[in-house]
């Protein structure tokens, strides 16, 4: 064989030796889309088979002026936080030129700040450093650098254009988990952005009312919201509980974590207990995966427990063990599940009376009555009405795109003379049904459901007197008791509870005509 066919021997072996690392360090960056493990990988990869002392890829930060550590190997003392500029030292000069920079004997290169500590001048023979920029579209992506024992034979053009293959290789996964980052850093943004508009729409300023009675109510959530005690809001249904435990949850330290709902009045009482603390997988015939209940969902935050006076006694039992321990199995399962939850508890029940008929339990009531908010109904802040309904104007005069600028007087006093027996709720539906017939920019009082149309707003005002209404009405009685007793004076007046003579002095005085009742 000739000295030409040796050295083209020589060639192919590297080429494919070359070739098998390249095929390796693609396997092993596939294996994971964690970002730090791919690179690590490749130097492990190079350092074994390419033979290398030492190497690291340094990454450029968001600045675009700073090269960050992001991988090493090979290194004796800690470089993790190790950092180059732009144009600093040989590492900040690819990164600047985007052009690979080859240093045979590292102890002639001026440039090398030996800032890693990879060649001690009085200790380690000769060494070369080669370094590749990480180039994805003419934008730099950052630097993998490698230290090889110096060899005066070495053909660096070859080991540069293989170094930049290995670059070329960690470009994919260098740019999916930027993207990756972007992403997530969007949707830590968007959720940033909603928890705000949560706390600032469920803020104390926006709940509507400024009567003495709600000024208590603000005084006792901002007295609660910060702590972690167990809250129970009482009021009639349509006062506004979900939203005063919304409120509660969103000024509280829990204001990041879940907020869960659950109603406890809509859910069966056979499924109840699988929606509280959930199931475990083959649990019952249609548990085909395992499911988290409400209190495992809300751990770290708040669950609201709306119409908690509904509770069958048996789901009674398994709250108060919750309350108490702070722990629950789930359905089908046996080991016990730990939360960290903070109870609101709502009714528009008596659970006084409930207890004393043996339908609520007593020690229940007592742990979930530790701070009590009472919420006025409607009828009892005459002041707030007016403000409610304004609030509701410009809310659905919005949402079906009406500009509603005010309620008529006549209106308003419809509004204030209405008894509100679904309180907030119904008031509400009342403005949004006004808002969607109004076809100006006021509500008139003919606007207004019918239910609220009194006799003087409908145009129905009787037009007599009361003696004329008065007499009207004992004409209409003694016609119906000669009616039912054929127009016998006598049984007619007992069934009237009164004398025949006075039955015969109205008939006398009302020209009521007794015969016609007889041949009825």
């Amino acid at each position: 064989m000739t000295a030409a066919q040796r050295q083209e021997q020589r060639e192919t072996v590297t080429a494919l030796k070359k070739l098998s690392i390249l095929v390796e360090i693609n396997m092993a960056i596939g294996r994971t889309f964690h970002l730090k493990e791919s690179l690590l990988a490749t130097l492990k990869i190079l350092q074994k088979s390419y033979h290398m002392k030492s190497g690291a890829i340094f990454l450029m930060d968001e600045d675009g002026v700073t090269l960050s550590m992001a991988a090493s190997i090979g290194y004796q003392e800690d470089i993790a936080k190790t950092k180059y500029r732009l144009d600093e030292g040989l590492t900040g000069r690819i990164a600047a030129t985007g052009k690979a920079i080859v240093s045979p004997q590292v102890s002639k290169e001026p440039l090398f700040l030996n800032r890693m500590s990879s060649w001690n001048a009085g200790r380690d023979r000769e060494q070369s450093f080669v370094g590749v920029p990480i180039i994805l579209d003419y934008d730099t992506l950052g630097v993998l650098i490698v230290n090889l024992p110096y060899n005066p034979k070495r053909d660096y053009e070859s080991s540069t254009k293989f170094l930049t293959l290995v670059a070329s290789a960690l470009v994919q996964t260098i740019r999916l988990d930027r993207i990756r980052r972007q992403d997530r850093q969007e949707l830590l943004s968007e959720s940033a952005k909603i928890q705000e508009k949560l706390q600032d729409e469920f803020s104390f300023s926006n709940i509507i009312g400024n009567s003495h009675e709600m000024r208590e109510v603000y005084h006792k959530v901002t007295q609660v919201a910060r702590a972690d005690t167990t809250v129970l809001i009482r009021g009639e249904s349509g006062t506004g509980k979900e939203l005063i435990a919304q409120a509660i949850h969103y000024n509280s330290l829990r204001s990041g974590k879940p907020f869960i709902r659950v109603n406890c009045a809509a859910i069966p009482d056979a499924l109840i207990e699988t929606e509280f603390f959930g199931h475990e997988k083959g649990a019952f015939t249609d548990a085909k995966t395992q499911k988290k209940g409400r209190f495992e969902l809300a751990n770290g935050g708040t669950i609201f427990l709306d119409e908690v006076g509904d509770l069958s006694p048996m789901t009674q039992v398994k709250l108060l063990r919750v309350l108490q321990e702070q722990e629950f199995e789930r359905v089908g399962g046996t080991a016990p599940i730990k939360v960290d939850v903070r109870i609101i508890a709502a009714t528009n029940a008596d659970l006084e009376s409930r207890m004393k008929k043996g339908r609520f339990r007593e020690d229940l009531y007592y742990r979930l009555n530790v701070f009590s908010i009472f919420l006025p109904p409607l009828r009892g802040r005459q002041t707030d009405i007016l403000l409610l309904a304004d609030h509701f104007m410009i809310k659905y005069g919005r949402k079906h795109g009406k500009q509603i600028k005010r309620i008529s007087t006549p209106a308003i006093d419809m509004l204030r003379q209405y008894h509100w027996p679904g309180n907030v709720r119904e008031l509400e539906n009342c403005i949004e049904r006004a808002a969607l017939v109004c076809d100006d920019q006021v509500i008139h009082s003919y606007h207004l459901p019918p239910t609220l149309q009194t006799a003087e707003s409908s145009g129905t005002l009787p037009h007599i007197s009361l003696d004329a209404a008065v007499a009207n009405y004992e004409k209409e009685l003694i016609q119906d008791a000669l009616k039912s007793t054929r127009g016998n004076r006598a049984k007619a007046a007992r069934l009237l509870d009164t004398t025949e003579r006075i039955i015969g002095y109205k008939i006398q005085k009302y020209d009521i005509d007794v015969q016609r009742f007889k041949t009825a």
